[in-house]
């Protein structure tokens, strides 16, 4: 059936008219069909965007998510014991020292934690620490990471006062970092992820001047 534009034109036109006619208006059917086919395509390409996105995810048991868990809770015991430095020491470059890792350190633990959730995973896994890495296991002294301090380290900086608190501290510190830098060495080595790689970069960067540090003041303090 001809609608009233299509009659209207007909009507209009003879044999004789050497101009084209107008085209044709969309059918109503024609039109929906359109409409629905382009929704269809918009969906099918906003799921497959969506969809390749969180493939690249980092997921359970990937190097991103076991460094991301481990180094929040290598974080958070030297963010402890500059929490003690801050409270214990008289001495102003060490309290400058543990204000800087302190605020470094616990911003880091903030956007670890920021990607877990991102990437759906939960702040802490099921696997042993260090799994992750490669030889990971073999690093690990009573269960430990490399470089944290013992139930007894952390129980004897907690007891000490003076001098004795601040040569302790930095000793500490002195290998908590080494060992951090040595995780991120590990990580770097397998990771693929462009944020995570410009972490654990600035990480270590920031740990390596801050042992130049350590030195320093253990110079001068004649430890």
């Amino acid at each position: 059936m001809s609608t009233t534009y299509d009659a209207a034109v007909d009507a209009s036109s003879s044999p004789d008219d050497d101009e084209v006619a107008p085209p044709r208006r969309w059918r109503p059917l024609t039109l929906a069909a359109a409409v629905v086919a382009a929704v269809l395509l918009l969906t099918v390409a906003f799921g497959a965007g969506w969809f390749a996105q969180s493939r690249n995810h980092p997921g359970e048991g990937s190097v991103e998510a076991g460094f991301a868990r481990d180094m929040s809770s290598h974080h958070a015991q030297a963010v402890e014991m500059s929490m003690l430095a801050l409270n214990k020491s008289t001495q102003p470059d060490l309290r400058l020292l543990a204000g800087e890792i302190v605020q470094a350190q616990q911003a880091q633990i903030g956007m670890m934690q920021t990607w877990l959730r991102t990437w759906g995973l939960e702040p802490t896994g099921h696997e042993r620490p260090m799994a992750w890495m490669k030889d990971g296991a073999s690093l690990l002294q009573n269960g430990l990471m490399p470089g944290m301090a013992s139930p007894a380290d952390m129980t004897a900086l907690r007891d000490a006062t003076g001098p004795a608190f601040d040569r302790l501290y930095l000793r500490l510190m002195q290998q908590h970092h080494l060992g951090g830098i040595h995780m991120v060495e590990g990580l770097l080595a397998e990771n693929h992820d462009p944020d995570v790689t410009w972490l654990a970069e600035a990480m270590a960067k920031g740990q390596r001047s801050e042992l130049e540090f350590i030195q320093q003041i253990l110079t001068k303090i004649g430890a």
